[in-house]
């Protein structure tokens, strides 16, 4: 078989089962593991897929810089962004995350709502600029990649404060890799905002559902929930049926 055949069946077989388990291709196939493991490694390095142990997964989209995923599926941003916003009730604290889905909440946001914003992202401080909502910026050091302050100084700020919730940006929400990004420090980071707030929803458009990327954040455990786009369907059945408490934006 050639390579070119090979690398299409495989690609083919993750957009249609959302996973390829190179032990079962190579026995349906007659081919080595060594070779299924190689064609999926330069799959990886073409950024076709994402390598984990025994296959792959579907990459995720979102794991471009942060001026690149402002044009990735703006509409579904906005519809879990406009369910994200019935959480933050008057009075409350909230951490926003940061990302261009957290950016669509803090825009969403009514003007008149009573509320703290702790974020770490500037372009979420900045969009609510004419809110009443208190703002409060951590600094650090700034990832250009993400948009996002992080480091130690920006830990040692978060140590300090407590919210009611957290609302999480990850780029790939899958059943079995669980919640992921493609930044180490910036999985550190949203690490530690999930253990200063009472409750932590995900923030899940339909590009990040059913993908995986490289840094785990955390286990669907130490989430409250996952406010998916109701367009993502099939993988939001996938996500239920591994027990994980699901959301649909309205």
């Amino acid at each position: 078989m050639l390579v070119a055949h090979r690398r299409e069946l495989l690609l083919d077989r993750l957009a249609r089962d959302g996973r390829v388990v190179a032990k079962d291709v190579a026995e349906e196939f007659g081919l080595s593991e060594d070779t299924v493991r190689r064609d999926l490694r330069d799959l990886a390095a073409a950024g076709l897929c994402q390598r984990v142990y025994g296959g792959a997964l579907p990459v995720s989209p979102a794991v471009v810089d942060y001026r690149a995923r402002v044009d990735v599926e703006p509409q579904s941003k906005q519809l879990v962004a406009h369910r994200a916003v019935r959480l933050v009730a008057e009075g409350s604290t909230v951490i926003l995350d940061g990302g261009t889905t957290t950016l669509a909440v803090a825009r969403a946001l009514p003007k008149s709502l009573d509320c703290t914003v702790i974020t770490l992202s500037p372009a979420v401080a900045v969009a609510l600029l004419e809110h009443r909502a208190e703002v409060i910026l951590i600094g650090g050091r700034l990832s250009k990649h993400s948009a996002v302050t992080s480091g130690a100084a920006a830990a040692e700020a978060l140590a300090g404060l407590s919210a009611d919730l957290f609302l999480l940006g990850v780029t790939g929400v899958h059943p079995t890799a669980g919640l992921t990004t493609g930044d180490a420090e910036d999985a550190a980071m949203k690490r530690l905002q999930v253990g200063r707030a009472a409750e932590t929803y995900v923030l899940a458009s339909r590009e990040k559902v059913g993908t995986a990327s490289r840094f785990k954040v955390v286990d669907f455990e130490a989430v409250t929930a996952v406010i998916a786009d109701p367009d993502a369907a099939a993988s939001v059945a996938d996500l239920r049926a591994a027990g994980v408490t699901v959301i649909l934006a309205d």
